[in-house]
């Protein structure tokens, strides 16, 4: 024999060595695949599928956005006129009641000119009264009694004209709420342009937040909000009252302002706001899961367990939650809809159920 063939034959013998030696470890395997493929042949039982019995359940329709919170009421205090202060009579972050004296600007000159005023005002009105008495005797003419009268209400308007410049020397709270941080001091002049401090009314507090516009149809005057803040570990409710008439050509939105109570005064404005918008509340909506549902070309499916069978049904969507999607048409209450499965089966599939839950309860 030649070399080559001597090479062959030892390869040959070599390789029928090492199958005898793993023939009994291989022979479970190969029996154990018949028997599948035989038990595959012969049906192999039902599927084991878990599915979710329909019920009814509350759900609301959503919007989520982000807003900001805003003070009820606010104000940059200002001073009318220019002067020292002479007195400050709040403390700051304090509450302060509508008409409060808050302010004082040095009044001295105006105080002397209303003093002045009063006394011409006061010898005005004693000549008006004598000549009136004359008129009546006929000891002077209406001419020169009018002219008098009409002295008298000169000096009355220029009173008047000092006590409006009086006041503006007042800075008085325009509404009750809390007073920020002051920026002035007493003794230091002050001008229209310098600001005082700030006044925020922030029980309630407004929310102000934006949605798309295609649900400007949906949103209505009076739709309740909730919301959260950074730092709070609640949630908080609020109500819409006003909607801008218009949209927003640059952000294509419509923007929204709710009302929230703040009892406790721990909402501060400029907070950044979480906002669940509720369009509406449905109080008998069909609900499946999502994995439940098998979109389509044109349509979308749910497979339905019916005597152990399975049935397809198409189905008409509605509301979607983060797990779930409302039916609106093609399964009804107490329809068992799978939820496993659903790769493995086509109509007229047995199944056995080995898990069934009610559709609320996921």
């Amino acid at each position: 024999m030649s070399k080559v063939t001597n090479r062959i034959v030892f390869y040959g013998v070599l390789i029928a060595v090492f199958a005898a030696l793993a023939y009994p470890k291989v022979k479970p395997m190969f029996q154990a695949n018949d028997a599948q493929a035989q038990g595959g042949q012969r049906g192999g039982g039902p599927l084991q599928v878990e599915a979710v019995e329909i019920v009814t359940e509350t759900i609301e329709d959503r919007i989520f956005s982000s807003g900001t919170v805003q003070a009820n009421e606010v104000v940059e205090l200002s001073s009318e006129s220019s002067g020292i202060i002479t007195g400050i009579y709040f403390e700051e972050g304090r509450e302060v009641e509508r008409g409060d004296l808050l302010l004082k600007i040095n009044d001295s000159e105006l105080q002397a000119q209303k003093q002045r005023a009063n006394f011409r005002l006061n010898l005005a009105e004693q000549r008006e009264e004598r000549q009136k008495r004359l008129l009546e005797r006929g000891g002077i003419s209406q001419d020169d009694y009018d002219a008098t009268l009409n002295e008298v209400n000169v000096l009355r308007a220029e009173l008047n004209l000092i006590d409006a410049q009086i006041e503006k020397t007042e800075i008085r709270a325009p509404f009750s709420g809390r007073i920020g941080l002051k920026y002035v001091s007493e003794g230091s002049y002050i001008s229209p342009n310098i600001r005082i401090a700030s006044l925020q009314e922030i029980d309630p507090v407004k929310i102000d937040f934006s949605v798309p516009e295609r649900y400007i149809s949906r949103v209505n005057i009076g739709d309740k909000i909730n919301y959260n803040v950074q730092g709070i570990d609640s949630t908080f409710v609020g109500d819409v009252y006003a909607i801008e008439p218009r949209i927003d050509t640059q952000t294509r939105t419509l923007q929204i302002r709710a009302l929230s109570e703040n009892e406790d005064q721990i909402l501060y404005p400029g907070a950044f706001a979480n906002i669940v918008l509720i369009l509406d509340e449905i109080d008998d909506a069909i609900m499946v899961p999502t994995m439940s549902v098998i979109p389509e070309l044109n349509s979308q499916k749910v497979f339905v367990v019916r005597n152990g069978v399975i049935e397809q049904e198409r189905v008409q969507t509605g509301i979607r939650t983060s797990d779930k999607v409302q039916i609106l048409d093609g399964v009804a209450v107490g329809d068992t809809v799978l939820t496993t499965g659903l790769l493995q089966v086509n109509p007229g599939t047995e199944v056995n159920i080995v898990k069934l839950n009610k559709s609320s309860e996921l």
